[in-house]
Parts: structure tokens; C-alpha cells; sequence
């Protein structure tokens, strides 16, 4: 899918490394810079790739995912906002809104280390019906050799929220996650708090658990690709660990049903403890990812 991307006729040119393109109902912007390649679909602002020159894809994108409007994209880094996980009214979308609307790309700059982004969402009659309050919130992606994260959410309430990142590996048998901290909730048990005895997540079966005590970086272990890949989180209470193993993965129509042995799933994310934004004081949330290592 991400070939495919970088493969679409351009429809508008922003600057020489920035273009406008369409995948199907969606506008997708691409970086083509001599330090990184990247895409970014308008809808949600979400960033679907980032490859740092000289790397692997580090992002995981569904082939399988359609690009229709108001659907939710599979992989990449989806932006759960306003609320993370199913909403009490199960009639409301799963993970929040913003990741199935459309946002404007309200600025751009570009130098020799890269191309910074950002995206705009502001509220709307329609965000009002499945959310009753006003708001405007950014999407910033700073990509070259890293990739900083970061979503800004200004007005007055209370929020759950997650970058829910896609990692690409090599073969999820062979990958370990580490500085995730000991206590976690399974939600794959319900919600029963469990611990880790060695301070490494692995993922031999269904896996989606809660970190409540997370170090600020989370290593991803990829013995499969020779690499790890550092998540810097910031402004988070939690860390999400999620694969869904080879049962759910073969009954998810958006996912290969081997999907699951190629991505991992580190997620920053405040879950257990709300976010307040106020009149003087936006609510953030952000992540730094880095290649650490090759060999």
C-alpha cells in the first residue's frame, strides 16, 4: 500500500518535496525529501509512513485498509481523540472522531533535515452531534531522521486519547518491547491487572494491555529486521501494547488475516487518567520515534 502511495499521479504541488495526491475518496500528502519519505492522509491527519533515508518502512500500513471517506484507516498512526476505546453510547465511533474526519494542512515548512506539517480540526455542527463541545485541535509531524508527534487540543473539557502507532517488524515472534514498566490492565482478560515478571513484552498470542507505569521510552526489539526503534512518549499517563494475534487478525476485514505477525502496535496514550484543556492551558500529547539501531 505504501508503494502504491508514493506511486499516485501528483494533483497539486505545495512545494518541491511536498505534493497533494488521491488513493481512492482520499487526499493523501506525500513527503519526497532527500531525508525521509512520508505520507500523510488528510482524513484524520493521519500519518500513514515515515522512512528515514537509508531505513526500513517504520510504519505498518493494512493493505487491506480501504480509503473511503469517514472510514477508519488501519495502520500508520491513527489519532484517537476525543475518547480512546469504545464510547459508553456504542452508537458513537470507536476511538473518537477526528480519525474519520477530514483536517486542513494549515501549515508547512521544509529545510535541509526534513519537512514539518501541520493539521487542523476545528468543531462543527457534525462534531457537536456525537460531542457537545467547541474545539480546535493541531496535528504537528516533524519528519526527517526522527519523527515528532504531536496533538494540541484547545477549548474547555475533559479528553482520552492516543497516537495508536503501527510499527513495522520483521516477525512479531521475534520482537520484544521493553520499558513498558510492570503493571498493566488486560483488556484481554477483562481488565484484570497483571504484571510483568521481567520488565519485557512479548507477543505470542492476542495481546492488548494498559501500561500504567510506563518509563518515558518504550524499545522495540526487532530481531527479525536487526533493529530497535525508540518511542519517546510525553504528556501521557499510559502505554498501549497491542497485537491481535492470529485469531482476531484473520476476523478483521481491513487486515491481512497474517497481518498480525508484521506490526506492533506501541501506543502513547492517556487512558486511565483524562486530559483537561482549558481557556489557558491546551491539553497535549506526543511521541518522538527513532531507529536506534542497524547491524
Amino acid at each position: 500500500m505504501i508503494t502504491k502511495i508514493f506511486a499516485l499521479p501528483v494533483i497539486e504541488q505545495i512545494a518541491p518535496v511536498l505534493s497533494r495526491r488521491q488513493l481512492d475518496e482520499l487526499d493523501v500528502i506525500v513527503v519526497d525529501h532527500p531525508q525521509v519519505r512520508a505520507s500523510v492522509a488528510l482524513q484524520g491527519a493521519h500519518l500513514l509512513s515515515w522512512k528515514p533515508a537509508g531505513e526500513e518502512e517504520v510504519l505498518w500500513l493494512s493493505n487491506n485498509t480501504p480509503f473511503k471517506n469517514g472510514k477508519a484507516l488501519r495502520g500508520g498512526v491513527p489519532v484517537c481523540w476525543p475518547w480512546f476505546g469504545p464510547a459508553e453510547d456504542k452508537a458513537l465511533p470507536a476511538h473518537g472522531f477526528a480519525r474519520n474526519l477530514p483536517w486542513t494542512l494549515s501549515a508547512h515548512s521544509e529545510d535541509a533535515s526534513g519537512v514539518s506539517l501541520t493539521f487542523e480540526l476545528q468543531s462543527s455542527d457534525e462534531t457537536r452531534k456525537l460531542w457537545p463541545h467547541d474545539f480546535t485541535l493541531y496535528a504537528r509531524y516533524k519528519l526527517g531522521k526522527t519523527c515528532e508527534m504531536e496533538l494540541e487540543a484547545h477549548g474547555e473539557f475533559e479528553v482520552t486519547s492516543a497516537l495508536h502507532t503501527y510499527f513495522n517488524v520483521g516477525n512479531i515472534a521475534d520482537v520484544k518491547v521493553s520499558g513498558l514498566g510492570d503493571i498493566y490492565i488486560d483488556k484481554v482478560l477483562g481488565g484484570e491487572k497483571g504484571q510483568l515478571t521481567d520488565g519485557v513484552q512479548t507477543f505470542p498470542d492476542r495481546t492488548d494491555r494498559v501500561y500504567l507505569a510506563a518509563e518515558e521510552c518504550s524499545v522495540i526489539h526487532d530481531a527479525s529486521l536487526k533493529r530497535t526503534i525508540d518511542v519517546e512518549h510525553r504528556h501521557h499517563s499510559n502505554v498501549v501494547g497491542w497485537n491481535p494475534g492470529p485469531a482476531l487478525s484473520a476476523s478483521m476485514g481491513d487486515m491481512p488475516d497474517d497481518g498480525y505477525k508484521t506490526f506492533v502496535c506501541v501506543e502513547t496514550a492517556c487512558v486511565t487518567t483524562s486530559q483537561k484543556a482549558s481557556t489557558d492551558k491546551p491539553a497535549r500529547l506526543a511521541a518522538t520515534l527513532r531507529v536506534a539501531k542497524n547491524g
